[in-house]
């Protein structure tokens, strides 16, 4: 694995009123079921920060080191990037309470949700930023459980040397198949550890295939059973886990999505621009590599661009 991300390739363009004014660079690769590369573009070899697409990964990682949760909704939850809704608030409350501990607890910053719509009903209210509304809260919470699950002090949790985040960066490592690079702090201030676009992509691809019972195949499943709680009503990695049976998905901040499809194959990528709005019509094309398709797929393969409040063009995929 090369030391330093070297950048993409143009894999999208924007086109307006017919005219193309801009491109989106970034880096994709395409695992069959067995692992093997069937296409790549940009650089896949070396690392980046995967950010949230990490999380299933540090979910198991949990679930190893002694926590136990007796909803699969609850496993959802701490491996989501939820939008803030009211379901979601609920559950992270309830399971705090479960704990005897209360949002104050969290590390992550105080923040309005993610989602719009969310967000727009806690303005109407006249409420603000929040750490349970925070979308990594459910992470968060997990990894209070597991420190109280073990006796280990809360104080620091989210800190690169405390024996929870060696334990997750455990699993990362080894569902990747790599050595983290570099050890960063996330949005949410947990760290995020770096891998390569393919280590990325082996990781789903190993948690699809996992033996039923083992963590990995609970956490994917716990996912895939619960996509709105992964994400959110009109989440992205939410809406293709609905409208791709077995499929598993998970976005990453900066551009990042992974996805997984059992006995088929599984994708990861990175928009270098960190632009969301590219990151769907090349997942689209990658996964049509993989002979996969579906309605909500169709949906995705242009991203509209407005004129005037009226669709005018589109972001789509050049590769």
């Amino acid at each position: 694995m090369g030391k330093t991300y070297e950048g993409g390739v143009p894999l999208a363009e924007v086109v307006r009123s017919g005219f193309v004014e801009g491109f989106h660079r970034g880096s994709v690769v395409v695992l069959d079921a067995g692992g093997a590369p069937v296409a790549t573009a940009g650089d896949v070899a070396s690392p980046v920060f995967p950010r949230s697409s990490n999380k299933p990964m540090q979910a198991v990682g949990m679930l190893r080191a002694g926590l136990s949760l007796t909803e699969p909704a609850d496993v959802a939850l701490i491996s989501a990037s939820h939008a803030g809704e009211e379901f979601h608030l609920e559950r992270v409350a309830a399971l705090l309470r479960s704990a005897g501990l209360d949002p104050s607890a969290l590390h992550c910053p105080p923040e309005l949700p993610v989602g719009e719509l969310a967000r727009e009903a806690v303005l109407r209210a006249g409420g603000g930023p929040t750490r349970i509304q925070m979308n990594c809260s459910g992470k968060h919470t997990g990894m209070l459980l597991t420190c109280l699950a073990n006796g280990w002090p809360l104080d620091g949790y989210w800190r690169p040397g405390h024996p929870l985040q060696q334990r997750l960066t455990a699993a990362v490592e080894e569902f990747t198949g790599e050595r983290a690079a570099a050890v960063g702090v996330d949005g949410c201030g947990a760290p995020v550890l770096a891998v390569s676009l393919t280590g990325l992509a082996r990781a789903f691809l190993r948690l699809v295939s996992a033996e039923p019972g083992t963590e990995g195949r609970t956490v994917a499943d716990a996912m895939r059973a619960y996509p709105e709680i992964v994400g959110g009503t009109q989440a992205e990695d939410t809406r293709v886990m609905r409208g791709v049976p077995g499929l598993l998905a998970k976005v990453g901040a900066e551009g990042v999505i992974a996805v997984a499809l059992p006995g088929v194959g599984a994708v990861a990528l990175k928009i270098d621009d960190g632009a969301s709005r590219a990151r769907m019509p090349v997942l689209v094309a990658a996964l049509r590599r993989l002979g996969v398709d579906a309605p909500v797929l169709t949906e995705y393969a242009e991203i509209p661009l407005l004129g005037g409040g009226v669709p005018v063009g589109a972001v789509r995929s050049l590769w």
